[in-house]
């Protein structure tokens, strides 16, 4: 089984100026990624706006994105949904084209009991042998996995870790405490990472990365080897580009900063829209107070 990183990037998807899914762009873009400190990339996630990619447009970026990096970092396909039946075909292509991983949310909307959770991802999870990573957002889906389920999944051996974007510290100790040895616990939100690294986390699956990848690569690097003040430093520094990235929906703000330094990725999908005039100028105000890891220009 595919040994995954530490920081991943939740990668954007470039749309082109007819609003279609611009692959050249997203392979320079996985490539820039890699260089500029990601150990690995999950493509189709929600910073990805993976609600509004058809089911061919998904399974065609993993592939694309896997034949750009080949063994240079792990990719991991955000091929889960509130469907099992459909989660798991599409895990099924995914595994076909290539990827290294999965990413499964939880399922939104229908709000199943944790019963029906554990039923989820236990079937997802005998239809491949790629190991899978739970993604905890109930900011946005509403229900949240609850920590005596994460371990009881973590059973499953290749359910391999969770991306956990709940804030719920009290809950993410539980995960680190209670789940399986080698039970992996990536931040789901930049903000969060240092604490959860402090409590026994691994790593982040980051937005900001896109921006500042080497700093998180970093901050991570400097708490790995004891060096808890300065990556308390980095994380401080970087915690305002943090909250400018979140100041509208994500990725409005992600995308517009990006065409302003340089990598042109394209408008959101309906029904998200640009930043209007003065969150832009907020944005692109922040931008000038931090370093840009991510290799720009990048040339269509």
């Amino acid at each position: 089984m595919t040994e995954l990183g530490r920081l991943f990037t939740a990668m954007v998807t470039p749309f082109d100026e007819r609003g279609q899914v611009d692959y050249s762009q997203a392979r320079r873009l996985a490539s820039a990624l890699l260089e500029s400190g990601s150990d690995g990339l999950v493509v189709t996630g929600t910073t990805g706006e993976s609600p509004t990619l058809t089911r061919e447009e998904k399974i065609r970026l993993w592939a694309e994105v896997k034949a750009e990096v080949g063994n240079k970092g792990a990719v991991v396909a955000g091929s889960g949904n509130y469907c099992t039946a459909e989660s798991i075909e599409m895990t099924k292509e995914a595994e076909k084209v290539g990827a290294d991983g999965i990413l499964l949310v939880v399922p939104y909307y229908n709000k199943p009991p944790q019963e029906g959770l554990y039923a989820h991802f236990e079937a997802i999870a005998k239809e491949t042998s790629l190991p899978c990573i739970i993604y905890n957002v109930p900011s946005r889906t509403v229900t949240d996995i609850k920590a005596e389920t994460v371990v009881k999944l973590s059973q499953i051996d290749n359910i391999v870790g969770i991306k956990e974007a709940s804030a719920n510290f009290d809950q993410i100790t539980k995960i680190i405490s209670s789940a399986r040895r080698g039970f992996k616990v990536w931040s789901g939100n930049d903000g969060d990472t240092l604490a959860i690294l402090a409590m026994g986390g691994y790593g982040v699956v980051s937005v900001i990365s896109h921006l500042v990848g080497l700093q998180i690569r970093e901050m991570i690097q400097k708490f790995l080897k004891g060096d808890h003040a300065e990556a308390a430093t980095i994380h401080r520094h970087l915690l305002p580009l943090v909250n400018s990235m979140f100041s509208v929906t994500s990725p409005i703000p992600l995308k517009y900063a990006m065409r302003m330094v340089g990598f042109d990725v394209g408008p959101t999908r309906l029904p998200l829209l640009g930043p209007d005039a003065a969150s832009g100028a907020k944005i692109l105000e922040s931008l000038k107070k931090f370093r840009i890891d991510l290799p720009v220009p990048a040339r269509r």
